[in-house]
């Protein structure tokens, strides 16, 4: 949630900059403090916090409070370190492991919140699955579909826009979209997955349940991931996403049964001896 409040500030209103910049810098203590107090502290109106508080996801005043507090109380919070030029050697690869551990305990706090059933129902009768993803998440894309054709459902990854959008264009009740983005602000992946839904395809969003792209998926897996601000940490979500997927792709082959788990053993007995 910090993170996301970081992230939107420059979307707010002058008023509302205020109130996130005081929560990012007293999170403790605007997890435990009441309307009337965290106005008086940002000298902003009650409602201006309301709405703050609607605009970076949460219901409103209570439900952001429960949110910010559920945070804090994970172990690896208090980790958040940034990578920075003047670190030792160890220091950075202690960082950087640190992010990428976080970013998976992170993902297992709220793994009874994601829909996996709800996927593998899908992934399990489509007649082909696309993986989509801009950037960085292109080799998230890239990755799982490696790992998925071996299953015996024809895949295959989307990585650049006008690829994107014509599978989208012509996808069907039977197909399956895979799209991966932590902060869902790519347009194009949103207008793939509103193009997808309106041919009756089902969209499976890996993004942040704020995003257009969200609400235009047919099943969302909320990415929740903090992000590091240093330029030199790798993206966190990136591993979080792989690991995700890989889950996924786990949970499909046992729910596949002997045929998929067949398919599973002839592909690695095929370069086995490479």
């Amino acid at each position: 949630m910090l993170a996301k409040i970081n992230d939107s500030i420059s979307e707010l209103s002058r008023a509302e900059q205020r109130v996130a910049r005081w929560v990012v810098q007293h999170p403790r203590q605007a997890s435990r403090s009441t309307l009337a107090s965290i106005s008086a502290a940002c000298d902003v109106s009650e409602p201006t916090i309301i709405r703050f508080c609607r605009h970076v996801g949460s219901d409103g005043f209570r439900d952001f409070s429960m949110q910010l507090a559920e945070e804090l109380s994970r172990p690896v919070s208090t980790a958040h370190s940034d990578v920075h030029v003047d670190d030792s050697d160890s220091e950075a690869v202690s960082k950087v492991l640190d992010a990428s551990i976080r970013s998976l305990t992170e993902l297992r706090s709220i793994a009874s919140d994601i829909p996996i059933s709800d996927a593998v129902a899908a992934l399990k009768d489509a007649r082909q699955i696309a993986f989509a993803g801009l950037g960085a998440s292109g080799h998230v894309a890239a990755d799982a579909c490696q790992k998925f054709f071996r299953l015996g459902i024809p895949c295959c990854s989307l990585t650049n826009t006008p690829d994107l959008l014509q599978f989208a264009s012509i996808a069907g009740p039977e197909d399956v979209l895979v799209i991966t983005s932590h902060g869902g602000k790519w347009p194009e992946l949103a207008r793939a997955a509103e193009l997808a839904v309106q041919n009756d395809a089902t969209v499976l969003a890996l993004t942040d349940r704020g995003s257009r792209l969200a609400e235009a998926a047919t099943i969302l897996f909320p990415s929740e991931v903090i992000e590091e601000r240093s330029p030199y940490t790798p993206l966190s979500s990136r591993l979080a996403h792989l690991a995700l997927l890989d889950a996924l792709q786990v949970v499909l082959a046992i729910r596949m049964g002997a045929d998929a788990t067949a398919r599973l053993q002839r592909s690695r007995k095929a370069i086995s001896k490479l």
